[in-house]
This record gives structure tokens, C-alpha cells and sequence, in this order.
């Protein structure tokens, strides 16, 4: 599979697992009734960082993720900001990434590939990735996220008319599209994308009616040449059809004279999309009619709606062109909540809601961590009422503070705010808990003595040890050092947020038999600053022992 060089790509590949876990803190003057939408949540800060400190509570939850990073215009006035031990990166840091950048690609590149490659690892199994870009990058992206994400996973390059006039400013042709990479974390079969609701046009086609409603109908052969009598052969067989009342069976008789063979376009012997047993199944949804050649020729009912009641549903197309998704409409809604727009080209909500209804189900997590004006949080909220879901978003923004515009806070005065107003502007009855990127859970801060709480801390060493977020944090107990269970491990955290008693705790004799009897002798995990056992103790107790806060910081496999 070819790959893509540029410069940092060695420095960067892995700069991922360098990046430190934060706690989350939250910020109660900033949420709005957190109660109404607990599971929306809001952070205020770098997203490379907050994705990594996600990945403990949502690792492998994500169901849907929307981005829509810098499209590397060079008019955007984006500055690359990643703390890489690297004098090369070094170099770039605080620096306008603009046109007359020679490595503004690169640079980029290096902002993004860190980025999904953390992505991916929140993105659930049977999960899809929408990623919004033009065509500064779009061909470097497609490269790059075949490599993270596999060729094989790459579901298809969505063109958006997000602009009907044109740009006035392009040189050559006005472009009026931008487009969306999809692609699945896993094999593309796995009913990663939703059929949609028919609607429109697509309705209008079914303009027959009787007594079990409309429908519209449908040839019954295969017209496409390609399947034929020699590759299909139990899909060709004669269908005999009634002349009086049209209707069809699989016996010629008196009654059923007229008889039909499935030709292809080109006129030869082609076959039928269904199988004589289906077709014996199914002779009421089939009727017979006399073309003007003099052929006859079978048709199947197609009705709009189900016995359930639902309406039919298709396939979405790869060229999205209605109007309620265009840029202009994106930005008339913000107008709507914020009197004028703070975003030049803020996506619509009509746009965010058909990704969301292609890709989740009504309980599932949608993730943007690109949150900008909050559009894909609104279009959750608003997808919630239509259907009655109860689906979650994560949207993450920096605050954009810069030495000129010190209290500048897009994550709190935009993101956030505009979530409040839409609430609060139509209906949506939820709201949403707001938190900051806090402490670094790494060994410099805890020897600074700058501790997260057991619960915090316990989530961060249960990921690291299963790679799986906590799904059952209520079992989280400080008391009895206790973490979880893993398969079928135990894991403990001998732990305090307090330096002067951490400094004291150590993994002794009679918690390693406490720990055995509730853990009815399964293997045992042991985080703690030390241990008063030798190895020969630990083989006997079937336990496994990871130093605080020196050993910590990489991913350990269960006993």
C-alpha cells in the first residue's frame, strides 16, 4: 500500500502515545442542566490532548465522529501548537501557517495524523468517520487515512454542494463542493451505514394505490447483462401470466397462457432478481403486463410503507446537493441564535443531522472534536426530538486565546453558548455538563504532588491495563483499593490524593491477602508507589505488581 512521506511524519507517527492522560474538571458556571443531558459533555481545550484523556471513559464507544479540521487554505491563519520533543518541530511552533508556507503541507500533516490515529482508537468497532475537507488536502488525507484506517475500510468520498453560487474569488471555475472521506473502523460490511428514509421525489414514484397502500412498480428482471442465464442459471425460468387479469404463476395452465422469460438489456436470455421459490412465495406482490413490442413482462409491487407501518428506505447517495445543507444555511441558523454569525462558514445542522441519522441508532455517541460554532451538537439535540433518541454528543474546542485576544474563549462564548440558545430557542429539552482539560496524570506532576482523585485516577489505570474504557465505574471502590474486574482479572489501585500518604502506601503482605480472598484467587493486578514483596510471593499470590507513578505510563497485558 503506497504511503505518504513528508517532513515530521517519523517524528510524529508515534507522538500519539507520548501525549499525558488530564482529568477532566468540570466548570458548573459553564454546563446547562447537566441533569436534563447527562452524557453531553463539552471540553474546553487542546483536542490532542482531550482526546487521549477521552480515551479511558470512551474508548471503543464512539459510534459516529464528524471533523472538520484547518482546510490548509493558508488563509485561515491556523499555527501548528503540538509539543513534540523535536528541534525541527520546535521550530514551527506559534509560527501563521499561510500560503507562502513550503511545508504548510506538511505541518498538517503532522497536526492530523496524531489526531486519527486517536480518533480510531475511540471509534467503536462497527463505527464511521466522517472527515469534512476541500481540495487543498484532500488527496493527502485520503493517503494517510487509508494507512491509519486501511484501505479496506474506506467506505466512500462524499461531494457536498455547500456553496450553489460558486466562489467568486477562485481563478479558473467558481467551486461550489466540498467534500466528506468515510470510512469505517472495521470491515465496511458490518452495517456501518443506515439506510435513509425515502422523501421527495423518491416518494412521488410511488403514485399506484390498493388496498394495502401505495406502491410503485418494478421490473422483475435483472436488466444488467452481466447477470445472465450461464452465471444465474436458477434465475432463468418462464413466468406465466394471465391476459384477463394480469396476474402471474409458475405453471402454464389454460388460465396462464401468456409466458415471459427474462431478457436482458441487450435482448438476451438474462434472469429475474428472484428465485422460483420467491417468486411462489410472493405471486400476489407480482403482475403481468403487455408491452407495446408485443412482450410480456413481469412487474413486482414495491409499497412505500411496511406491514409496520414504516416508510421504505435507500441507500444515501455520494452526491448530497439539497439546499438545507449548503454553508449559507449553516450560517442564517447561527444568525438565528447569535444575531450575526462569529464563524465565516459555519456547517449547517441539516448537514450534521444526515450524517448522524446515516451512521448511529438512537442510543449511540456521536464525537467532534473540530466543535467550532457547536452545529453537530445542535444537530444531535434536534435528531433527538424528530425520533425520539437519546443520542450523546462530545464536542471538543480550544479556547483560541492568543497574547492579542487574551480572554478570548470559543469553546465557552460559542461552542457552549450556542448549545444553551438552541435549547433553549426550540425546544430540546437537555442540556449538557461543561469541562476543562486539568491536571496531567503523568510521573512529573504526581512527584509535584499534584494528584487527581481515586476515581479519576482509576479510570486512567483500568484503561491502560485492558485497554477498554471503565463500563462499570460504580464498582470503582477507594476504600478497598478496589478497580475492577477485567476478564478474568481483578484490578487494584493502592492509591491516595494525598503526597505525604502516598509516599507511604506500598503493595504489603496483608493487602496481597486481602486481595486474594475478594478476588476468590483469580490473577490480580496491583498498581502502587511500592512493594514489600519479593517475586517468589507474587508467582504465589498469582499477582502482578506495576509501580506508581515510574511504571505506570505504558500499557500492561493481564496475567
Amino acid at each position: 500500500m503506497p504511503t505518504l512521506q513528508f517532513k515530521g511524519r517519523n517524528i510524529i507517527w508515534n507522538h500519539h502515545l507520548t501525549v499525558p492522560y488530564h482529568t477532566l474538571d468540570e466548570v458548573p458556571a459553564n454546563s446547562y442542566n447537566p441533569a436534563k443531558g447527562e452524557g453531553n459533555i463539552i471540553v474546553e481545550g487542546d483536542n490532542l490532548t482531550a482526546l487521549k484523556t477521552l480515551l479511558p471513559q470512551y474508548a471503543g464507544k464512539v459510534k459516529c465522529i464528524y471533523i472538520d479540521p484547518p482546510y490548509n487554505t493558508g488563509n485561515e491563519g491556523w499555527v501548528y501548537n503540538d509539543k513534540v520533543n523535536s528541534p525541527l518541530i520546535n521550530d514551527w511552533l506559534g509560527k501563521t501557517v499561510g500560503t507562502d508556507d513550503l511545508t504548510r503541507h506538511d505541518k498538517w500533516l503532522c497536526m492530523m495524523v496524531p489526531r486519527l490515529k486517536m480518533l480510531r482508537e475511540l471509534l467503536s468497532d462497527d463505527g464511521a468517520i466522517f472527515i469534512s475537507i476541500d481540495d487543498n488536502e484532500v488527496q493527502n488525507l485520503k493517503i494517510v487515512m487509508d494507512e491509519i484506517f486501511g484501505a479496506q475500510n474506506f467506505i466512500s468520498t462524499i461531494v457536498c454542494q455547500l456553496n450553489p453560487r460558486g466562489r467568486t474569488l477562485d481563478k479558473y471555475l467558481a467551486k461550489t463542493h466540498e467534500y466528506i472521506l468515510l470510512y469505517s473502523k472495521s470491515d465496511i460490511e458490518n452495517d456501518v451505514i443506515n439506510l435513509l428514509e425515502k422523501e421527495g421525489k423518491a416518494v412521488d414514484q410511488y403514485s399506484k394505490k390498493d388496498e394495502k397502500g401505495e406502491f410503485r412498480e418494478l421490473e422483475l428482471r435483472n436488466r444488467n447483462p452481466v447477470f445472465n442465464r450461464k452465471n444465474r442459471p436458477n434465475l432463468y425460468f418462464p413466468i406465466y401470466i394471465n391476459p384477463n387479469d394480469n396476474t402471474v404463476s409458475l405453471k402454464k395452465s389454460k388460465t396462464f397462457s401468456e409466458t415471459s422469460l427474462p431478457l436482458n438489456s441487450n435482448s438476451e436470455d438474462g434472469c429475474w432478481t428472484w428465485s422460483t421459490d420467491k417468486v411462489s412465495k410472493n405471486l400476489d406482490l407480482l403482475i403481468g403486463k403487455q408491452v407495446s413490442t408485443g412482450f410480456w413482462r413481469v412487474y413486482r409491487k414495491d409499497y412505500l410503507y411496511n406491514a409496520e407501518g414504516e416508510i421504505a428506505k435507500t441507500k444515501a447517495k455520494a452526491l448530497w446537493i439539497e439546499k438545507e445543507i449548503n454553508n449559507e444555511n449553516g450560517k442564517e441558523i447561527v444568525k438565528e441564535l447569535f444575531g450575526s454569525s462569529p464563524f465565516d462558514f459555519p456547517k449547517s445542522v441539516e448537514l450534521l443531522k444526515k450524517i448522524i441519522q446515516l451512521s448511529t441508532n438512537e442510543n449511540d455517541i456521536i464525537l467532534d472534536s473540530f466543535a467550532g460554532s457547536g452545529t453537530t451538537g445542535q444537530a444531535v439535540l434536534e435528531l433527538n426530538k424528530e425520533d425520539g433518541g437519546n443520542r450523546k454528543f462530545i464536542l471538543v474546542q480550544m479556547t483560541e486565546a492568543s497574547d492579542a485576544e487574551p480572554d478570548k474563549n470559543i469553546a465557552r462564548d460559542i461552542t457552549a453558548e450556542r448549545i444553551k440558545r438552541a435549547i433553549t430557542k426550540y425546544d430540546l429539552n437537555s442540556g449538557f455538563t461543561y469541562y476543562k482539560l486539568g491536571t496531567a496524570i503523568d510521573a512529573e506532576t504526581l512527584l509535584q504532588g499534584d494528584l487527581p482523585t481515586y476515581e479519576q485516577f482509576a479510570k486512567y489505570v483500568y484503561y491502560l491495563c485492558t485497554g477498554q474504557h471503565h463500563s462499570k465505574p460504580k464498582e470503582i471502590k477507594p476504600k478497598d483499593y478496589f478497580v475492577g474486574n477485567a476478564g478474568n482479572s481483578a484490578i487494584y489501585l493502592i492509591y491516595e490524593q494525598d503526597f505525604e500518604k502516598l509516599t507511604q502506601l506500598a503493595l504489603n503482605l496483608s493487602l496481597a491477602e486481602k486481595f486474594r480472598k475478594a478476588s476468590a484467587n483469580k490473577p490480580v493486578v496491583v498498581y502502587a508507589p511500592a512493594c514489600f514483596l519479593d517475586e517468589e510471593y507474587l508467582q504465589d499470590f498469582n499477582m502482578q505488581f506495576v509501580s506508581i507513578p515510574y511504571n505506570l505510563f505504558q500499557k500492561n497485558e493481564q496475567p
